[in-house]
């Protein structure tokens, strides 16, 4: 695992990197001293987790994080603050964890098993009794609608702010609160795949992998759609396509 340390005081980015040191999961540790700093970061190096201070000299981690939450291989987020006052805001800008100074090391390996759950390769949904996989058609909840869709002419699935895409052959995309982890349970799970923690693809509409930057991958669909492959899942994709 990847991690970016973010904090505007030395001594405190010195005592986390010590922390975050001692956990074998982690195999690289990045330092940033404000918010312009760890973007730069985060476009090279691409890091799994970031431990963030939320006040910092050019800027505010929290908006910081905010920002990131759109990118579709983002870090996961880790508050790192002297502060308490920020907690809520911390959760609802998705991070994962909320540390106050000083830190433990159990309070830090904790945070960074929390994102190794969660950056591990899901297995495959077990079938049902219900027949759910084996039902040609997926209905997807919209307000008080119901859309069908045939599950052969789904391209990808993207899970984004809450909401999730279901993109289809033809140009059609529905959107619906339904999760990806409760869609993927009526989907045959040697057709339809996750590939990063955002989306799963259709396999049978896999034209072409290759390589992206800093050992991601990109997919290309059959109508020339592209889906990235974060670095955790790329085995797992590998293997479902049948290449050695």
């Amino acid at each position: 695992m990847k991690v970016l340390i973010v904090d505007d005081e030395p001594l405190a980015r010195d005592e986390l990197h010590y922390l975050v040191d001692q956990n074998p999961q982690v195999t690289e540790i990045y330092e940033a001293d404000g918010v312009v700093s760890a973007q730069q970061v985060v476009d090279q190096e691409h890091p799994d987790l970031m431990f963030l201070d939320i006040q910092l000299t050019d800027g505010s981690g929290m908006a910081l994080a905010e920002s990131l939450k759109s990118r579709p291989d983002h870090p996961y987020i880790v508050f790192a603050t002297a502060y308490d006052q920020y907690a809520l805001d911390a959760f609802e800008a998705d991070a994962v964890d909320y540390l106050l100074k000083p830190f433990s090391q159990q309070r830090v390996d904790d945070a960074i098993k929390r994102v190794a759950k969660l950056t591990a390769p899901k297995q495959p949904a077990v079938p049902d009794t219900n027949g759910q996989q084996t039902n040609p058609r997926l209905s997807l909840t919209i307000d008080e609608r119901t859309i069908v869709l045939q599950k052969d002419t789904i391209l990808y699935i993207q899970t984004q702010d809450g909401e999730t895409a279901v993109w289809a052959k033809g140009g059609h995309r529905v959107v619906s609160k339904q999760p990806l982890t409760g869609l993927l349970k009526q989907l045959d799970p040697t057709q339809f795949i996750r590939v990063h923690r955002s989306f799963a693809v259709n396999l049978n509409m896999v034209s072409e992998l290759e390589p992206s930057f800093n050992h991601t991958y990109e997919l290309t669909l059959k109508d020339g759609s592209k889906v990235p492959v974060s670095r955790s899942y790329v085995a797992t994709v590998k293997q479902a396509l049948g290449m050695q």
